[in-house]
Formats: structure tokens, C-alpha cells, sequence
């Protein structure tokens, strides 16, 4: 594919202008037909800076596999599966991940495909059971690699790449260095594009502020500081809480939501829908405040958020600088807060700006702009954003600029109602038909 006919749709269809000085060096290197192990820190456009030489490298579309893409995660495989589909019109992506319905899968496969962007074990229990043919693949990119050995996926990723027989490009991602890489990788002369001193420059954009607890449990102040961030913005600026525990998240968010801040919560443990539609309510501003485990910290398609909360302290340095990495994205500025309490000691890696003291008796609430409005049918049954909006403006009667972000699953579909129309946009849609047929639409309370 020729970059004057997929440069354009970067622009059109992600509202990228231009290209950071990491795309552009991965785009003039894809000219090299060398191997590239690409180190670049979280949130510095590292996705799109692969995704770009790929299309590049790729021959037109065969419905025969050419690229394999694998990523530790399911959020990770679906948001590069959405950006390659916006900006690649011209090939057919599969994604293959855990929690997905395998017939679908299936049945994708079956119609034949050009990319393929997947999870290791799902990738391989395909390849195991005959559903595709790996073996056309030309160019292999191993997204996030560090985060996959850490997961303990070398076993799969050893045996995947050694059904992939024809594969003459690799590209590797890392947001750490290694001293020694897998032999199975079989990198030939690979070049190596180092991008990880843009850490000290995310640095420059943000603020670390100290928040002491005069309690061990610090939900407390956790909730304090939260309404003390909420006061001049109305709740409309968006909040990650890191937590180290699945435990912790799940106690955490639901005391939040008594003190009626409107919280969502993550971990690995939530069935996939259940984390889509936490991602999709925080990214669409219906619910401005995620709880959540280090899952969070990579890999997730999320926009816009102001603060990083540590309520309990990362475990190491690289972990400390992933979570930090979800804010001060695209040259934005953020604010972090480590919440400390009476009794703890402050990991040395952590280095303070300032303390801030949130005044717990502050008048503040969080009024978010939008609700989330849940339809029981999505891609699979031919339902598209277009659709979506054209309904709830014309049976609904809502404004357009009254409805925000929506998102469009396998099977079901979210849209963001302005909070001051979304009862009264419902209830005029119930019994109406979306494409011919009576779907569910309801209100996510």
C-alpha cells in the first residue's frame, strides 16, 4: 500500500495532522528491509508507528494472511485491529483474542484475510485447529514483547513463529531494553529505534503531587482528593485509580460509587464485555473515574486523561512509569498523585513536586456531561455508528451535537447521550425499530 493512499486517512479518520519524530523514523526505516526492534515508552504513539510500515510494506490486498500482528492483550489486539481497519480500507483484519466468540472468529478466517491481529494462545489454538493458514505470512510484528514474557507467553510465541516458515520482516516493540532477546526470533541484523529518553520529556508535562492519608485505609482521601479535583471542572476531566489488587479495585470503586463519584472499574478478571464497556463509559466521559489494576497501565485505547492516581504505590520503576505514561499524552500536560499513608515509606524511584492537601469539607460533586445508552445488537448485526446516531436523532429526537463518542461491539453497541436528554431520548425510542428490528436501548445505570 502506498503512503499517499493511507497517509490521508491517518489524518481524515484519527485527526492526526501530522507524524511524531518516532513514526517518521519507523516509516524511513521500513525502506531498509531490515528487522526493527522499535524501545519507546507508553502513550508515545508506538501503535500508529508500526502500523504505518506495515501498510507500506504490504502487497495488495489477497484475502491470504500477509502480516501477523500478536499483542499480550485483548484491549491491546482490539484497539490495533480498529486503527488498521480505519486506515486500511483496502485489506481484511481479523482480530482473534480470549473472550471472543470463536465462531465468529471462524467464520472471519473462513472469508479469508490479509491481517491478522491476535493474542498469542487464541492465535495458536486457530493455527492448531486448522482455522487459518499462517504460512503466506511475509512480515510478523511482535507488539508490547517485553509485556508477553512477562506473561508468561514464550512458550506460545516460540511455537507460532515456528509455523510461520516464510516470514522475511519482523518489527518488535518494547518499552524496556533486554540484554538478551529469545533465540526464536530469529531477528536478521535488526535495527534498533530507540525512542525511550522520551521518558524524561513526558516528565517536563507532568506534576507529582503528595497526598498524605491520615489513615491506612485511604479511601478516605482517595474520595477527598477526587472531589477536590472535580470542583472547578464539574467531574468532566478523567481520573485512572491504580490499585495493586483485583481485591482493592473492586472495594475501591464501589466506595466511590457510595460517595456517588462515578466510578468504573477494570481488572483481569471481568469477562471481556464487562471491560469493554468499562473503557468504552470512561473514554465517552459517562463515568470520568477508572479503578484499576495494572492491566491498565498498557495497551488500553484511552483518551484524555488529566490524572493519574497511585492508591497504593506501583511495585517497581517500570511499572511506576507505565501508569504514569496514561497521562500527558500527544504533548498534553497531566498532574499525578501518590496517595501515602501514616505508616508507609515512599518507593525511592518516586520523586515529589509538591504536596496537596484536598479539603475534605470542599461543596464539589461530579455532574458528568453524558450518559451511556446500551443497544443489544452491533457490528455483527449490520449496525454501524451512522445508524446509531440517525436513530437517536430521528426517533429520539435529539440534537446531533447532544450525542458524543459511540462505540460499536460484535454484538452490542454504546452511545453517549448529553446527560440532560438521555432519559427523555429513550424513552422516546422504546418499541421503534433500529434497521428494520426492535432492539433493547436502555440507559447503563
Amino acid at each position: 500500500m502506498r503512503e499517499k493512499e493511507f497517509l490521508p486517512l491517518v489524518s481524515e479518520r484519527l485527526g492526526i495532522g501530522e507524524l511524531n519524530p518516532m513514526q517518521r523514523k519507523m516509516m524511513a526505516t521500513a525502506s531498509e528491509s531490515r528487522d526493527i526492534m522499535l524501545l519507546s515508552p507508553t502513550g508515545s504513539g508506538k501503535t500508529l508507528a508500526f502500523i504505518l510500515p506495515m501498510l507500506k510494506i504490504l502487497r495488495p490486498s489477497s484475502v491470504r494472511v500477509q502480516a501477523v500482528v500478536i499483542a499480550p492483550s485483548r484491549e491491546l489486539v482490539l484497539q490495533i485491529g480498529g486503527i488498521v481497519g480505519r486506515i486500511a480500507p483496502g485489506f481484511k483484519t481479523t482480530v482473534l483474542y480470549g473472550g471472543h466468540k470463536v465462531e465468529d472468529e471462524v467464520n472471519s478466517l473462513r472469508a479469508g484475510t490479509d491481517i491478522v491481529v491476535a493474542t498469542p494462545g487464541r492465535l495458536l489454538d486457530h493455527i492448531n485447529r486448522r482455522n487459518i493458514d499462517v504460512l503466506p505470512t511475509r512480515l510478523l510484528v511482535l507488539d508490547e514483547f517485553d509485556k508477553s514474557l512477562e506473561l508468561g507467553f514464550e512458550k506460545e510465541m516460540k511455537k507460532i513463529r515456528g509455523r510461520l516458515r516464510n516470514v522475511s520482516r519482523t518489527i518488535l516493540t518494547s518499552a524496556t531494553r533486554a540484554d538478551v532477546l529469545p533465540d526464536f526470533l530469529e531477528l536478521a541484523d535488526p535495527v534498533t529505534i530507540d525512542f525511550l529518553g522520551d521518558n524524561r520529556e513526558l516528565r517536563s508535562r507532568t506534576r507529582v503531587h503528595r497526598v498524605d492519608s491520615d489513615a491506612n485505609d485511604k479511601l478516605d482521601t482517595l474520595a477527598s482528593l477526587l472531589l477536590d479535583l472535580a470542583a472547578d471542572t464539574g467531574g468532566h476531566e478523567r481520573s485512572i485509580v491504580f490499585v495493586n489488587h483485583r481485591e482493592s479495585a473492586e472495594r475501591t470503586a464501589e466506595y466511590l460509587r457510595r460517595r456517588h463519584i462515578p466510578a468504573v472499574l477494570y481488572h483481569g478478571a471481568l469477562d471481556q464485555r464487562d471491560r469493554e464497556k468499562a473503557v468504552a463509559m470512561f473514554n465517552n466521559g459517562s463515568r470520568p473515574v477508572l479503578v484499576a489494576t495494572d492491566l491498565a497501565a498498557r495497551g488500553l485505547d484511552i483518551e484524555g486523561v488529566r490524572n493519574v492516581i497511585h492508591y497504593h504505590q506501583p511495585l517497581t520503576a517500570e511499572t511506576y512509569t507505565h501508569r504514569n505514561g496514561r497521562t500527558a499524552r500527544v504533548n498534553a500536560e497531566g498532574d499525578i498523585f501518590v496517595l501515602v499513608g501514616p505508616r508507609e515509606d515512599v518507593k525511592d524511584y518516586i520523586e515529589f513536586d509538591d504536596t496537596r492537601w484536598p479539603d475534605p469539607q470542599k461543596e464539589s460533586h461530579y455532574a458528568p456531561r453524558f450518559e451511556t445508552v446500551y443497544f443489544s445488537a452491533g457490528r455483527r448485526e449490520k449496525l454501524s455508528r451512522g445508524d446509531i446516531l440517525g436513530f437517536l436523532v430521528k426517533e429520539g429526537g435529539a440534537d446531533g451535537k447532544d450525542i458524543g463518542r459511540i462505540d460499536v461491539f460484535d454484538h452490542y453497541a454504546l452511545a453517549a447521550v448529553d446527560s440532560r436528554v438521555a432519559r427523555i431520548t429513550v424513552d422516546a425510542v422504546k418499541g421503534r425499530k433500529i434497521k428494520g428490528e426492535k432492539r433493547i436501548v436502555s440507559i447503563i445505570g
